[in-house]
């Protein structure tokens, strides 16, 4: 089973919700620290006043390289990546009528020296782990996310995501939109 990492203020109601979505998950998705370029994973959970986003992605869709930055050009796409990340209510945009406001952000990468990085991360294949943390005054009544992440991250053409909520739990797969369409944002969506 896949060990899906949440931080311990997330509350034990989210992971079981996470957990509870484990069964849905494809063989591939469950071989754990997969590193697919061209994919990226988010698991989405809605638990009480919160939206807690929790992504994995090769850090090659995210700044073009998977090492430590060598050159003054490749620590300025760092930097400007990582400030792109931390905006995440510009990359993440929650159905509006939860009400949702950016709270916590969380982004690890041992290659580029942010917060606690997966130890097993493999050399030469880094990763970016991030978890965006949301929160709402009505996060039950969210149905949707509204993602910018084709146009912020050019490498990037599929998205496999799990969803966690009280109806249910949900998969769902997007793909890179041809052409101009990859700069607008792809709907996840989910329930009825």
């Amino acid at each position: 089973m896949k060990h899906i990492r949440l931080r311990r203020t997330t509350g034990l109601a989210i992971a079981a919700a996470l957990l509870a979505a484990a069964p849905f998950l494809t063989a591939q998705a469950q071989q754990q620290h997969a590193h697919v370029h061209g994919q990226l994973k988010l698991d989405v959970a809605v638990d009480g006043p919160t939206v807690v986003i929790d992504m994995e992605s090769p850090l090659d869709h995210i700044v073009g390289f998977e090492r430590a930055p060598k050159t003054d050009a490749e620590k300025k796409i760092v930097e400007d990546a990582v400030a792109q990340l931390r905006a995440a209510d510009k990359l993440f945009i929650v159905d509006p009528a939860a009400n949702c406001k950016l709270g916590p952000v969380d982004l690890r990468s041992g290659a580029l020296g942010l917060g606690n990085p997966d130890p097993n991360e493999p050399v030469g294949h880094a990763d970016l782990d991030a978890t965006f943390s949301f929160n709402c005054t009505n996060a039950a009544a969210a149905k949707f996310i509204d993602l910018n992440l084709f146009g912020a991250f050019k490498g990037l053409r599929q998205i496999d995501s799990q969803i966690a909520t009280a109806q249910g739990q949900f998969k769902r797969q997007l793909k890179r939109p041809a052409g101009a369409q990859a700069a607008q944002p792809a709907r996840l969506s989910w329930g009825k």
